[in-house]
């Protein structure tokens, strides 16, 4: 079994919707990216390859490459899991923190992991995000973006 962490955080910009988890929420703001700027899915990411000792996300998707422009987070992760899967691994579980002032996020939960296992294809089960706020406490309690933290456990197949 190996284990991997994840973190990432985006500024709040007008214009463009809001993506976590592989679902658009409805907000007046969304994220500045190069991709979608999902920070949900990009922590994810960096901890299955993290767990794997693969780098992180930018080694993989650099957002100097056009072809990642406005990209969907979920094919960014789709073939990271592609990765684990041609290097003999698979995904045990992750479990995810989403950190945001707003919007309120509680009711998304369900769908968003929802996505996650479909796009991972496991089991709901092994799948967990959840929500929290920092209490007004810096650039997240300020409302200036949305961060997110993940941890995931691989096995190996061989």
């Amino acid at each position: 079994m190996r284990v991997g962490f994840g973190y990432d955080i985006h500024p709040f910009v007008a214009g463009r919707p809001l993506i976590l988890g592989g679902i658009e929420v409805p907000s007046p703001y969304g994220l500045e990216g190069h991709s979608d700027a999902d920070v949900l899915i990009h922590a994810l990411c960096d901890a299955l390859l993290g767990a794997i000792a693969a780098g992180d996300i930018g080694k993989h998707f650099p957002n100097t490459d056009p072809q990642y422009k406005d990209i969907q987070s979920t094919i960014l992760l789709q073939r990271v899991n592609a990765l684990l899967r041609e290097g003999g691994f698979y995904v045990v579980n992750a479990d995810a923190t989403i950190v945001a002032e707003q919007p309120r996020l509680a009711s998304f939960l369900p769908r968003m992991a929802q996505r996650l296992s479909e796009v991972l294809e496991i089991d709901l089960g092994r799948i967990n995000v959840k929500a929290t706020t920092s209490e007004g406490l810096g650039p997240i309690g300020r409302r200036e973006g949305i961060a997110a933290y993940a941890v995931a456990l691989v096995g190996e197949t061989r």
